[in-house]
């Protein structure tokens, strides 16, 4: 056998093997992936709570992911609470609406321009029977009949998403306690493939990209979700916290805040309150124009040194692909893109 029959047989036993193994872990792959994004973000403080230990490794991994752990579970804990309150009639309302339709609300006739189109859309989806199920013709709660047949749906999925979530939080645990060891083990395979230099230009760019694109998203988002929760509170919205709450979890997805408090003004219209309604509708678009066209890009163009349209097809571009956490691979994907663009204009300009 020769030397390149070797080096063939030896490439395609390592492609079958890495094959395999991803074919094993796909289920995993989601908590993996999250897990890696908060460990690098957070990196810098379990180094900081890793020195004040006394480099006691196993110590410092369980008390900071503890710590993470305990940041997104009291606000999903506070919401839950308050949406198992109001999810038996909510799930009432919904199993009636569809069962027997539900009545335009008067005030869709006073919409300028399109307020008789709207009212007539209405009537001719969701005041018939069966017309919300039609509405969400595809989606996971097509064809409830139930409020039990809806709480039953939405129950399996929370608790898909909880075992992810806790999944995701035990590998966060081990990439803090061999976060060292692992990026070791990356920065030789690395450095095989490619050149020394040429690896280390481009890893540097991912834990920046993925660092800014938190705090431009997820930090920025749960801002937007508390100021406008205060115009929520202010404009006299039952359950203002839960509604700030969802506000500031679709605020991390670019214009998602808007599904969140134009529900809300339209809950305040129909319930009677115009003025309400009008004042979260003006005081929740004042906060995202502020927040999208000039805190986000900043953040995170400055960070990354990345052009506005890379910020933004970067971050819309990868929930559209790959769903939620699209948004924080998306840049990162885009940071390498431009590091090779321009690695390729000095190399023609060589």
């Amino acid at each position: 056998m020769t030397e390149t029959q070797r080096d063939v047989l030896s490439a395609g036993f390592s492609l079958t093997m890495i094959a395999l193994a991803a074919f094993v872990m796909q289920r995993f792959f989601l908590p993996l992936v999250w897990a890696g994004i908060l460990c690098v973000a957070t990196w810098p403080l379990y180094q900081r709570l890793r020195a004040k230990l006394g480099k006691r490794d196993l110590l410092a991994a369980l008390l900071l992911t503890l710590i993470c752990a305990g940041v997104f579970i009291v606000p999903v804990l506070l919401g839950v609470t308050q949406a198992a309150r109001q999810a038996p009639e909510l799930a009432n309302f919904i199993a009636n609406a569809n069962n027997d339709g539900l009545a335009p609300p008067a005030f869709l006739l006073t919409i300028p321009f399109a307020g008789a189109a709207v009212n007539d859309w209405w009537l001719a989806t969701l005041s018939q029977p069966h017309g919300l199920a039609h509405l969400f013709s595809g989606s996971g709660i097509d064809g409830f009949h139930s409020a039990r047949d809806l709480l039953k749906i939405l129950g399996a999925g929370f608790f898909h998403r909880l075992v992810d979530f806790g999944l995701a939080f035990l590998c966060l645990f081990f990439f803090y306690k061999d976060g060292e060891a692992l990026t070791r083990q990356i920065t030789a395979i690395g450095s095989h493939c490619f050149s020394e230099r040429r690896w280390g230009h481009y890893v540097q760019k991912i834990p920046t990209a993925i660092r800014a694109t938190v705090n431009g998203l997820v930090l920025v988002g749960l801002a937007e979700g508390v100021l406008i929760g205060i115009g929520y509170a202010l404009a006299g919205l039952s359950s203002p916290a839960l509604w700030a709450a969802a506000t500031g979890i679709l605020a991390i997805i670019p214009f998602g805040a808007p599904l969140a408090f134009l529900g809300a003004a339209a809950l305040l219209a129909v319930n009677g309150s115009v003025a309400g309604a009008i004042g979260v509708a003006v005081w929740g678009m004042m906060v995202l124009f502020v927040a999208d066209h000039f805190v986000r890009p900043g953040m995170i163009g400055n960070a990354t040194r990345l052009p506005f349209l890379a910020v933004l097809f970067g971050i819309l571009g990868g929930v559209e692909t790959l769903g939620l956490v699209g948004l924080f691979i998306g840049p990162v994907v885009m940071v390498l893109f431009m590091t090779l663009w321009y690695e390729a204009n000095l190399f023609d300009e060589a």
